[in-house]
């Protein structure tokens, strides 16, 4: 703020200082005619002599000299008497945990002060000031810096939002970058714009970053919803990955790939253009660019002036990859909990899926890879952990001209259910009804 009144106070002496203007006097007449807008203080009106004094203050102190001057008194509270002062003190002493609000009510509940002579923000600016100064007798929490030995030892993983892209309705949408930064290396394993910042693009994430880069052996994360997730959890411990979460407020603790945010910030956010936002896929494809030019093969300081790539390539005796895909796409597979309905459909995100009518009513978990070059088209079904079945997509014009099985339709032949699953037709032979009327049996009477 003062640096920007500054800046202002300078454009007015400005043409003072070029020699622009012939009499001073009358400059500042006509630059004083009217109010000026000023950053921070907004429309205010100044004499002559004001701009006068600024540019005395200037030849004599140059560009800092036009900063307003702190409050002498600045730090220190001017409502809060030294007693009031104390008694906060004493209560944040008393009660270390207990937040700005509670310590405001405790002091006016035995009568330190009134709510007139303190209002709650001016004790909360006071209690954020002083908050390190007030024995609690706890130790004080240790922070260290500190870096993993080999490559993928561990991974650091975060999300930031990222810009708005357009949408092919014409709206805008807002994006989100997931990335993966190798904490030994500073090598980004994987980082990608996404329309969502839900549970499937965390995983599409982490299977890529995984497929490209190795095994981690430890994940590091935030305390964010999509990471806490019981369903990442179990993703994580299907393929040996352990998943760490920092304490609540020390987001500094994964501070590496916060600093990667920041360049993406300053570095590839900053130089977008229009025609770079058309769509998500554009804007990948900018920063896929980007990320390899500008980072990845460029020299950094945490590292001594090396790539973040070559160090990675150089400990590739770390490296664990993927050596069986299959096994790797079903440990990959999401796991969601369904019932059967009677009959014997499971929904899925708008979709139905049929199987075997012995499992109508139970309640199952389906497995599913949402990768599959047609979608997803089948389901594995499983319970207690044992495979029960396996639910395909509906179609519902080939059910139409399919004859149904069981009570009341001709025909023994086995079905076939989706999956493999047999489902097989009781023995529907047509049997004669006794309450029917039989001309063949009237004329016998009649001889």
């Amino acid at each position: 703020m003062r640096m920007a009144v500054a800046l202002k106070r300078f454009s007015l002496i400005s043409p003072i200082l070029n020699g622009q203007i012939e009499r001073i006097g009358e400059y500042t007449r006509e630059a004083t005619a009217s109010e000026i807008e000023m950053p921070y203080y907004g429309m205010k009106r100044y004499a002559p002599k004001t701009i006068e004094a600024w540019y005395a203050e200037y030849t004599k102190g140059g560009i800092d000299a036009l900063k307003p001057k702190p409050r002498s008194d600045i730090g220190s509270p001017r409502v809060l008497t030294p007693e009031m002062a104390e008694s906060i003190l004493r209560i944040m002493g008393e009660h270390p945990k207990a937040p700005a609000t509670v310590i405001y009510d405790l002091l006016i509940e035995e009568g330190a002060f009134l709510k007139r002579d303190a209002s709650l923000p001016t004790v909360r600016r006071f209690i954020s000031r002083n908050r390190g100064k007030v024995e609690t007798g706890e130790p004080q929490k240790e922070l260290l810096r500190f870096a993993m030995e080999h490559a993928n030892d561990m991974w650091q993983a975060d999300l930031m939002y990222g810009p708005y892209v357009a949408l092919p309705d014409g709206k805008k949408h807002r994006t989100y970058l997931l990335a993966y930064i190798d904490d030994a290396t500073r090598l980004i394993c994987y980082a990608r714009f996404y329309h969502s910042q839900g549970t499937e693009s965390l995983r599409d994430s982490f299977r890529e970053a995984v497929l490209r880069r190795g095994i981690p052996k430890i994940l590091y994360s935030d305390n964010g919803g999509i990471y806490r997730c019981q369903a990442f959890s179990y993703l994580c411990a299907n393929i040996g990955v352990t998943l760490l979460h920092h304490a609540v407020r020390a987001s500094n603790a994964t501070g590496k790939i916060e600093r990667f945010f920041r360049t993406v910030r300053l570095r590839f956010l900053s130089r977008l253009k229009p025609e770079d936002l058309a769509d998500i896929d554009a804007l990948n494809m900018k920063f896929a660019i980007w990320l390899d030019e500008d980072y990845q093969r460029k020299p950094h300081d945490g590292l001594n002036g090396a790539c973040p790539l070559d160090v990675f390539l150089a400990q590739s005796q770390y490296i664990v990859f993927v050596d069986n895909m299959a096994a790797f796409s079903k440990k990959f597979m999401i796991r969601v909990t369904r019932t059967v309905k009677k009959d014997a459909t499971i929904s899925l995100a708008g979709d139905l899926y049929e199987t075997d009518m012995a499992l109508c009513g139970m309640r199952v978990e389906a497995h599913y890879d949402p990768d599959g070059p047609g979608g997803v088209s089948e389901l594995f079904l499983f319970q207690h952990g044992d495979p029960v079945g396996v639910a395909k997509l509906v179609d519902h014009v080939a059910n139409s001209k399919r004859k149904r099985q069981g009570k009341g339709h001709s025909g023994s032949k086995a079905f076939d259910g989706p999956g493999g699953v047999g489902r097989h037709a009781e023995d529907t032979t047509i049997q004669k009804k006794t309450n029917t009327i039989s001309y063949v049996d009237m004329k016998e009477r009649e001889r």
